[in-house]
């Protein structure tokens, strides 16, 4: 699924990203370390991929930059 890239803390390597729908969803340091990045810019076109929570909502599990 494709997002753009939203907030990032170097720091922590969490941020959160909005969804094409205009949805906010955070992401952990180990999302962002499973997509092999070192930065990420708001504003840039993300792929992520999801897994289900237990609540229904979605849970970032990789954040890897959208190449065409």
């Amino acid at each position: 699924m494709q997002a753009t890239a939203y907030t990032y803390d170097p720091e922590t390597r969490g941020g959160s990203v909005l969804l094409d729908d205009g949805t906010p969803v955070p992401f952990d340091g180990a999302a962002f370390d499973a997509g092999g990045l070192r930065l990420l810019r708001p504003g840039q076109r993300v792929r992520v991929e999801t897994a289900p929570t237990a609540d229904g909502a979605p849970r970032i599990t990789l954040v890897t930059l959208q190449t065409f």
